[in-house]
């Protein structure tokens, strides 16, 4: 067996940040697609943009749920051995 990292990753926040992430870029991605339909660029550039804007809120969320213990390692998460 090889030498592994556990729980690289794998953490609240970690989790919390991919997932808030996930429905930005989803949300972007659709808006991209919306805004080149005729009549509907301003409302889809400005969903593209709120998208964006979460993918940023994700971030910040996970590092702040981080930097308070729910991080890898983090001291409000119990350590069972695993």
């Amino acid at each position: 067996m090889g030498d592994e990292t556990i729980g690289h990753g794998n953490s609240p926040a970690a989790w919390t940040c991919v997932l808030i992430m996930l429905a930005g870029a989803a949300l972007s991605s659709f808006a991209y697609i919306f805004a080149s339909t005729e009549g509907n660029h301003d409302f889809g550039t400005l969903l593209f943009w709120v998208g964006i804007g979460i993918m940023v809120v994700g971030l910040i969320v996970g590092f702040v749920l981080r930097k308070i213990g729910y991080g890898v390692g983090g001291s409000k998460l119990k350590n069972n051995g695993h």
